[in-house]
């Protein structure tokens, strides 16, 4: 079937990337007779733009204007079809896309589930950062995915998964279509547990879940079968600015080369200093921040960062490349973080400083936000370590 989508992206030529031309489409595919006023407040475009993208694609024959904004058969056909919205319960979308629906009673028995499951996943393995969110917090990821409109008919990673948001996923697509053959959308998750990803692929041979799990160490590069695939990621990373710096960037590596997709960081809440480090890496690596939502992660047992922890929505723009694309050699989790002397080397001026509680610099992040003592330049490579007991 022609891609009307893309055919309507190279007429309008959108600073948002064509994802936002999708979202107006399924807007008019669920609200029949939606103005043209509301459907800007919905897309969060200038009415001006969402008129341009409304009298393209009446051109092609997929909208029609009366008493409101309609899609033809035509439009209806692609949508279903190619955007994998055929089979979806259309009231129970609307339900939840609405901030104001108490979700958790309309998910009653998918929590419920989650619950039992969550409370018979494999221990947490503290020495790579491994922690237990919630259920109700692994849930609520999977709404943020499909209020993103990243769900629906789209393919899904989780890099890293102890908190089986892609269990989560699963249910939640399940309930919203009932007739699973319908469904299009695909689960992948790379983690290095087998135990996690054991657990992980019997539930989803259990329950019929469209989830893949693959055996990754994310030190090494991902295999190029998983790369340029996937329209966002969900990860929760160690909580160093090494970890996080290397988790996005294989998940960037992962991501299809478009501006507009979403990522989905769960991060500890940070001091100032440590923030700034990392909205650096976030600028560094071409990403800019949609949302920060204070508080949405709740652990069990993480009294380090008070059981709570923020959701950070970042989107890809032209520029979005990874920061790391080879093997990663520098310290990656907490403890071994705070356990070593590290030589940095500045990429500008080659000057070598030491990192680590007897350096000149205790912590990369401060390093970066100081810059090179000699050139001032934020860019560096780890060249040396030693464990300090």
């Amino acid at each position: 079937m022609k891609n009307y989508i893309e055919e309507t992206y190279t007429n309008v030529q959108l600073q948002e990337g064509s994802r936002i031309i999708e979202q107006l489409l399924v807007e008019c595919y669920i609200r029949r007779g939606i103005s043209t006023k509301e459907l800007a407040r919905k897309i969060l475009l200038p009415v001006p733009v969402a008129t341009a993208i409304k009298k393209e694609l009446i051109k092609t024959g997929v909208l029609t204007q009366d008493r409101g904004v309609h899609c033809t058969r035509k439009g209806i056909a692609y949508i279903e079809n190619e955007l994998g919205y055929g089979g979806l319960d259309r009231t129970l979308y609307g339900k939840l896309m609405a901030n104001k629906t108490d979700w958790r009673t309309e998910l009653a028995d998918i929590l419920s589930i989650l619950t039992e499951l969550l409370h018979m996943r494999p221990q947490v393995n503290v020495q790579i950062d491994q922690s237990k969110c919630t259920p109700e917090t692994s849930l609520r990821r999977a709404l943020l995915c499909l209020r993103e409109h990243a769900l629906i008919g789209k393919q899904i990673l989780c890099v890293g998964d102890d908190d089986l948001v892609s269990v989560s996923l699963g249910f939640l697509l399940k309930r919203l279509f009932p007739n699973t053959r319908n469904q299009r959308a695909m689960i992948s998750v790379i983690d290095i547990d087998e135990r996690f990803l054991q657990y992980i692929r019997d539930i989803a041979r259990k329950e019929q879940l469209p989830i893949t799990c693959h055996n990754i160490d994310l030190r090494q590069p991902l295999p190029k079968k998983l790369c340029g695939q996937y329209d966002c990621f969900f990860t929760d990373p160690p909580y160093t600015l090494q970890g996080m710096s290397l988790f996005i960037s294989r998940g960037i590596s992962a991501l299809k080369k478009e501006k507009g997709l979403p990522i989905f960081l769960s991060f500890a809440h940070k001091s100032p200093d440590f923030t700034l480090a990392l909205q650096r890496e976030f600028v560094g690596m071409g990403l800019s921040i949609r949302e920060i939502i204070s508080h949405f992660n709740e652990y069990e047992g993480a009294q380090m960062i008070g059981n709570r922890g923020q959701m950070i929505v970042l989107k890809t723009t032209e520029l979005t490349s990874p920061d790391i694309t080879a093997t990663f050699e520098d310290m990656l989790y907490t403890g071994e973080v705070k356990r070593t002397l590290r030589t940095y080397q500045c990429k500008l001026c080659s000057e070598s400083i030491i990192v680590g509680v007897e350096g000149e610099f205790f912590t990369i992040e401060e390093l970066k936000n100081q810059g090179c003592p000699v050139c001032e330049g934020n860019i560096f490579a780890l060249i040396d370590k030693k464990h300090i007991g």
